[in-house]
């Protein structure tokens, strides 16, 4: 299993513009030095030393070139048209009449050719084989893969977003888990169907894990083939043992042409089960017959020698770590007794697993990942949703903006009416500003409502150095209560600050229409309506439990319509809810 990692992301300097995320360039022409258009002058036309064109230099005639001559008329006169030729007086064509094209079809042809409406012209002689078939990628390995976000980095955003009070576009902020993978964990998860035999659920394809190095597979086999190869040291010790060398008078032998190893002379009796072996282990998607014909016969005597070096000999594998010690004398002996020893407590079968992030993977698998990734960067549905559950459990809130966007923030939008509501002035101030000026921020909106005082003229020994930053100017009274009145707008849902700076007032829901109330039966009694009862104003609510299916909903273009600045946030929880308890008073 993989550590959690942080997810280092700053949400306020993501979110900005790109020119104000650029660093900035004191002098951007530093490079130049104003001798640029000379040097492209004397490329345009100088060209270096190249000599000027011949009999009058640059754009002069060439003599006996097209047009007969220098300026000259054409020898011979005018001409006139062609006769029976292509543009002629309109005469008929000599030769007579024509008989039909072979082998008719639009546009005519030439013998051996006729027209396929579906796929074009098409030759029939012989030595043309038959037309390649469509390339179809083959289809998904049939197992789930899972992403999931780091649990630490979705805890420091969630930090951020309650710090700070903004609404952030969860695609977006999705999108931004997704651009680098130490931000986000992959599983593979078994699919199930209904066996009617037996009547139980059964994997479609299952999934088998090494649990030596935490390695996935396909295949109990493939897995068990995986340990041996790979951790052979471990159970078995090879010793090498003496033997007779094969009898007889060996002349030649067989060498694989692509990997130089050797197989033995033809008439070896070992010869066609070590040829068959190699092309099986090696060179399997070859045919049998093609890579029998790369094979070639040599007859250096040192290479001879060095074969019956090689067979003169013969492996012994000694078991390990098991109550006494077995001997095996092939390697086929010592795959049985892997499977039949070792190969139950080490390959398990798993209906989920996470493997490492560097782990290598079957290609199969490799395939489903790269795939899913794919269209997960360009709609990340599955991180969003894993994002929202983890969101809501941590206390934040989710609403749609146009009805199209979910957003995340800290509280959901609330309309207050600041008519009926007993607010500070400074509240009123702030929520008639907001209404008023489309687009505002909470710098305009503070400097308009609390302008800062004029700073004053510093001394000139005082003056700050070039290069320096200003020191900021502290805050006035009356400048904090704005912020202070706003920082409560904004955690109550009355005002909603989106990722980009701009504020918006929570709307006042429009009124639901009043159900037609349907005739009573006859015999039925018709039940008396309770005293105060009132109509309550709802609007559309997005639950936390209710993200995922809103997400499923959206289209791809959600994260670029929530940066629209013409959008209207729409309010997500009844908005007959009553005042908050503690609001700015007036004073």
């Amino acid at each position: 299993m993989s550590e959690p990692l942080e997810i280092n992301l700053d949400l306020d300097k993501l979110f900005q513009p790109a020119w104000a995320t650029s660093p900035s360039d004191p002098n951007k022409y530093a490079r130049y030095d104003g001798t640029e258009g000379e040097s492209r002058g004397d490329r345009r036309f100088g060209r270096g030393d190249r000599p000027p064109r011949r009999d009058g230099g640059f754009g002069g005639p060439r003599p006996g070139g097209f047009g007969g001559g220098p300026g000259g008329p054409r020898s011979g006169g005018d001409r006139g048209p062609r006769p029976g030729g292509f543009g002629g007086p309109g005469g008929p064509r000599s030769g007579g009449d024509r008989g039909p094209r072979p082998q008719g079809g639009p546009g005519g042809g030439a013998p051996g050719i006729a027209w396929d409406p579906k796929g074009g012209p098409r030759r029939d002689g012989p030595g043309r084989g038959p037309r390649r078939p469509d390339f179809r990628p083959e289809p998904l390995i049939p197992v789930e893969l899972t992403l999931t976000p780091e649990q630490g980095g979705v805890s420091s955003l969630a930090r951020q977003i309650k710090l700070s009070g903004r609404a952030y576009p969860l695609f977006e902020v999705a999108t931004l888990v997704m651009q680098k993978p130490d931000r986000y964990t992959v599983g593979f998860k078994v699919m199930k169907r209904r066996d009617e035999a037996t009547k139980k659920d059964v994997a479609v394809q299952p999934l088998f894990v090494c649990n030596l190095d935490d390695t996935l597979w396909l295949s109990e086999a493939a897995a068990s083939e995986h340990a041996l190869k790979a951790h052979f040291d471990t159970f078995y010790q090879t010793q090498k043992m003496p033997c007779d060398p094969p009898k007889g008078v060996w002349t030649l032998v067989a060498q694989c042409g692509m990997t130089g190893e050797l197989l033995g002379p033809p008439n070896f009796h070992g010869y066609q089960e070590k040829l068959r072996k190699l092309h099986a282990d090696r060179f399997s998607r070859m045919n049998f017959d093609m890579y029998k014909s790369r094979v070639k016969i040599v007859k250096d005597e040192a290479i001879v020698k060095q074969w019956t070096e090689s067979v003169s000999f013969r492996f012994e594998y000694t078991a390990l770590n098991v109550p006494e010690p077995k001997v095996l004398q092939s390697m086929d002996e010592v795959r049985a007794h892997f499977a039949e020893v070792h190969q139950p407590s080490i390959i398990k079968q798993v209906d989920a697993f996470t493997p490492k992030a560097d782990a290598k993977l079957p290609a199969a698998l490799q395939t489903l990942l790269r795939v899913s990734l794919d269209k997960e960067k360009r709609f990340p549905i599955r991180i969003a949703t894993a994002l929202s559950n983890t969101f809501a459990s941590m206390g934040l809130q989710f609403f749609k903006r146009d009805k199209t966007v979910v957003h995340v923030a800290v509280a959901r939008p609330h309309y207050l009416d600041i008519e009926n509501s007993v607010v500070s002035e400074t509240t009123k101030k702030i929520i008639e500003h907001i209404n008023t000026n489309v687009g505002t921020n909470r710098k305009r909106l503070v400097e308009t409502l609390a302008p800062s005082p004029a700073p004053a003229e510093a001394p000139a020994d005082a003056a700050a150095a070039p290069g320096t930053a200003p020191a900021p100017t502290p805050l006035t009274a009356e400048q904090q209560s704005v912020l202070n009145d706003l920082h409560w707008l904004i955690h109550q849902g009355h005002v909603i600050e989106f990722a980009s700076g701009m504020l918006e007032t929570a709307k006042k829901p429009a009124p639901r229409p009043t159900p037609t109330p349907k005739a009573p039966k006859k015999g039925d009694k018709q039940p008396a309506a309770p005293e105060g009862a009132s109509a309550e104003v709802a609007s559309e609510a997005v639950a936390a439990t209710d993200v995922a299916a809103s997400l499923a909903q959206e289209a791809p273009q959600a994260a670029d319509q929530a940066a629209e600045a013409e959008a209207q946030p729409e309010p997500v929880t009844p908005a007959a809810e009553a005042a908050p308890e503690n609001p700015p008073q007036a004073g």
